[in-house]
């Protein structure tokens, strides 16, 4: 079964007051969002990809992820999702690990732990948090919200019996705001 890796990189990041998107701000001497994209890609995965929607991500895509434009990104997370799901459905995937853009502290060892999992839903756990990224089975599609600003969340709440926890190292802070980016820069 092939697995695909996704990072969501679409949201306007609102509560980020900065001069440019919060994805293009420099953490440690690179934008944010290549921290998150380095990970995923050396994650191992049979192909990568970042939906993107509020800012162009450009340059900083490395060769051979794929770019999927979420026009609807200004309606929430689960739209995000949906075109993740459908690309991922469109090129016959069994699975795909999803992530986020803003979390430039999750290493690909992360990555490759939860999709080594083959539970229909596996989610990292860091200091028994729960936090992407996650794993999400072909058979769970179906399931996950289609409208709103939740993702898989929704649907590790409604079906508990289906979620695997895979302990994982790393710091899964994500940045939400410039008192974020300076506390783990």
């Amino acid at each position: 079964m092939s697995t695909a890796g996704i990072l969501l990189a679409a949201g306007g990041g609102s509560r980020f007051d900065g001069p440019e998107h919060k994805l293009l701000s420099e953490f440690r001497g690179r934008p944010l969002v290549c921290w998150a994209l380095s990970a995923v890609t050396a994650g191992g995965f049979d192909e990568v990809a970042v939906i993107v929607g509020a800012v162009d991500l450009g340059t900083l895509v490395p060769a051979g992820v794929s770019v999927i434009e979420n026009a609807d990104w200004a309606t929430g997370q689960a739209s995000s999702l949906q075109a993740a799901v459908s690309w991922a459905g469109a090129r016959d995937h069994g699975a795909i690990v999803i992530g986020l853009g803003d979390q430039p502290l999750v290493p690909s060892s992360a990555w490759t732990a939860v999709a080594s999992t083959p539970s229909p839903i596996a989610v990292a756990t860091f200091e028994g948090q729960r936090r992407p990224p996650v794993r999400l089975g072909r058979e769970v599609w179906p399931l996950l919200p289609t409208v709103g600003d939740e993702g898989a969340r929704v649907l590790m709440g409604e079906r508990p019996d289906l979620v695997r926890e895979v302990v994982c190292e790393g710091q899964p802070a994500d940045i939400d705001n410039k008192e974020d980016l300076h506390r783990w820069s």
